[in-house]
């Protein structure tokens, strides 16, 4: 049996069973990574020595590599923090350990999450399981490959504008970001503090139910955790969409929009209206500006938590003999000159500008504005159905090294995802189905906030009268 191919909730089965061990599934799936790998890089750090755990949920998991681990190795992808050992477990780290979860080592991933492709990362590339040539999506890519890969049974990604599901959608797998401050952000590694979410990336909907139902919850060392009651997910899996409100807004389809993916979504809607869905039009007016409010507030964040990496407490330090001149200003510079790559440096850049004296105003001000504009559309969207719905990504996973020289259009990949990140709300991908080329395409629902259970139900609802959760690449 491969087990490395199962399910989380598959594998619990069999432990209730008796039919198999969390030490034969461990063994398995590092098999599967000892061969898989070299053509999917979808880790950073792989443990060499993983232990199979005791507990309620002891499954292989990937971590992003921007959540710390106490004494391992965390990096964010970036030269800057190569050596940076954790000093403390962040709050999903430490619930994973608690509920028996097999931790197998870092997911590869774009350089501070600053990506769409996971091509920026110091590591080099993560490929896309289904086509070794296209990217895996991103910042979550490693995430993401490695379990449409059966290199890990679930793992963890964090989502500032996308990076959980568009990887979710190029990959063929389920990822959701939950609503801002449902998961604790104690020990993520910060790009974007108030778009930064952590969320899972699954096999199918179950398994990210239960995923969920470890990692939510109030953390009293996280200030922008909310303490609201955490229900339990697996409730919310029931087969049945009848009578319920999806909203499909008009800005949704429009030019840009890959003619295999508006097909595809398309025919998801149909098959929910047949399962009893009610679809209703919506609309989103302020949607076309999301990606440039996105990228002024994004970026300033990202300058800001990034001044923290200078030489000095984390990571890279240039040695006093590769200084120009031996003082602590030359020390920062080229510091940060050899240790940020080229889109860490862009962003921060970036971020400066909208920030700086006689800017602030007219770019960073403005941006906030116009986020509390898009969040009223969705409010008042939310007034007439109970999620909406739009594709995850305009394109499939497109080829590695396609979009490297041009970032307008790498940022163009979260369109759709990036309105949930300005809200706070919770989103989710799953499959919905393949392009003439046999890549996978995305499904994306938008919830209202702190109701992950609505899109778990349309989800599971979808997933379960559809085959695309079913489909696995040939490796």
């Amino acid at each position: 049996m491969k087990l490395h191919s199962l399910s989380a909730h598959q594998i619990l089965e069999l432990y209730k069973e008796k039919k198999t061990s969390p030490e034969e599934v461990l063994k398995d799936v590092v098999m599967r990574i000892e061969s898989v790998e070299p053509k999917i890089h979808a880790y950073a750090h792989v443990n060499t020595h993983p232990k199979a755990m005791e507990g309620s949920l002891a499954i292989p998991i990937a971590m992003k590599d921007n959540m710390c681990r106490k004494g391992e190795e965390v990096t964010c992808s970036s030269k800057i923090l190569k050596g940076f050992k954790a000093p403390y477990d962040a709050t999903v780290v430490a619930k994973i350990k608690q509920s028996g979860g097999i931790i197998l080592g870092s997911a590869n991933m774009d350089e501070f999450a600053f990506g769409s492709s996971t091509e920026s990362s110091c590591y080099g590339p993560t490929f896309n399981p289904w086509n070794l040539s296209c990217v895996p999506g991103g910042s979550s890519g490693g995430s993401a490959a490695s379990v449409a890969a059966d290199e890990a049974i679930w793992s963890l990604g964090s989502d500032t504008g996308g990076s959980i599901r568009q990887p979710a959608s190029f990959c063929g797998i389920v990822g959701l970001k939950p609503t801002y401050g449902r998961v604790s952000r104690y020990g993520l590694i910060a790009f974007a503090s108030s778009l930064d979410q952590i969320g899972p990336l699954t096999k199918d909907v179950t398994d990210c139910a239960l995923l969920m139902n470890v990692i939510a919850g109030y953390d009293d060392r996280d200030s922008t955790s909310v303490n609201e009651p955490v229900p339990d997910y697996t409730k919310a899996l029931v087969n049945d969409v009848h009578g319920l409100k999806i909203g499909v807004p008009k800005e949704a389809f429009v030019e840009g929009l890959d003619p295999e993916v508006r097909a595809s979504v398309q025919a998801a809607i149909d098959e929910l209206k047949k399962l009893g869905a009610i679809i209703k039009e919506v609309s989103l007016p302020h949607t076309p500006y999301a990606v440039a409010t996105y990228y002024i507030i994004a970026t300033a964040e990202a300058s800001s938590n990034l001044a923290r990496f200078d030489g000095i407490r984390f990571g890279l330090r240039e040695s006093p003999s590769k200084l120009r001149k031996n003082t602590l200003i030359d020390l920062y510079e080229e510091t940060r000159a050899n240790g940020f790559g080229d889109e860490a440096k862009r962003r921060i850049m970036l971020g400066t500008y909208v920030l700086s004296s006689g800017y602030y105003d007219a770019y960073y001000l403005s941006g906030q504005k116009v986020r509390t504009l898009i969040k009223q559309d969705l409010d008042e969207a939310f007034k007439e159905c109970d999620v909406i719905l739009t594709p995850t990504a305009p394109t499939t996973a497109f080829k590695v090294g396609e979009k490297v020289s041009d970032p307008l259009a790498m940022y163009l990949s979260d369109i759709y995802t990036i309105p949930a990140n300005l809200a706070g709300i919770p989103s989710i991908s799953i499959p919905c189905g393949f392009s003439k080329a046999g890549l996978p395409i995305g499904l994306q629902l938008m919830g209202k906030a702190f109701d992950e259970e609505m899109l778990l139900r349309v989800c599971y609802t979808y997933e379960q009268n559809t085959p695309w959760h079913t489909k696995k690449p040939n490796l």
